[in-house]
């Protein structure tokens, strides 16, 4: 059967025979709009292939990666319960002490905060929530910076996910506040390890202009009812 995405307008191809029994919905694994599905009860294994372009045949979704079972253990949820109005951010250091710093800062700013050590719990974090703050050390758990899977799930994120994300990045190589170097890496900041001491005041900063930057744009599409 096909299946549609209404929010991102994605489309997948799942033979029907793969689609276990009693599901009724699964989130699309772009953008984790729930889609509900017209099938009857069938058996298998759920496998999600993008149609036209996308993943090829060897890289097709499947149904472990895409978390398309509404059975799941809670315990992978970050968050058991946050309010309405809460913010949440996932933090992704190594380093004890700066990953303190920045837990630190982030409770200060009111963040309900999510901490791991390696990049498959966050990626299955990032499945279950999509946080309003990820703070991302470009070597975290890589021995390779530029092939940071972090950063490459960000990346993939569709547009309408991506632009409520603000993604801070830490680095040794880069300045602080490089405004450039943060468009070519697709972040909304980068902070260098060497101005960790003031770590929550220039994320407050950058916070702050990026919400000034979208508020116009996001109250148009709030009034035309696309949020």
């Amino acid at each position: 059967m096909d299946i549609n995405c209404d929010n991102c307008k994605s489309k997948f191809r799942v033979p029907d025979e793969k689609i276990p029994a009693g599901i009724e919905s699964i989130p699309c694994p772009k953008c984790k709009n729930r889609i509900v599905l017209s099938t009857g009860q069938k058996t298998g294994e759920l496998s999600l292939k993008e149609e036209p372009a996308g993943r090829s045949d060897s890289e097709a979704l499947s149904f472990d990666e895409a978390q398309m079972s509404d059975s799941y253990d809670a315990s992978e949820k970050p968050f058991d319960f946050v309010e309405e109005e809460g913010k949440t951010a996932l933090v992704c250091e190594s380093d004890p002490e700066r990953k303190k710093q920045i837990i630190e800062a982030l409770h200060l700013m009111e963040f309900n905060t999510n901490e791991t050590d390696n990049s498959r719990d966050v990626l299955k974090k990032m499945r279950y929530h999509v946080y309003d703050l990820i703070v991302l050390n470009e070597k975290f758990d890589t021995p390779n910076h530029e092939l940071n899977p972090i950063m490459m799930a960000i990346d993939r994120l569709p547009i309408s996910t991506r632009r409520n994300i603000f993604v801070a990045l830490i680095s040794d190589r880069f300045r602080t506040m490089d405004n450039m170097t943060a468009f070519q890496k697709s972040v909304n900041i980068i902070i260098n390890t060497k101005n960790m001491e003031d770590f929550g005041k220039i994320l407050s900063r950058g916070i702050t202009d990026h919400e000034s930057f979208y508020r116009v744009f996001k109250e148009t599409l709030k009034k035309l009812g696309r949020t």
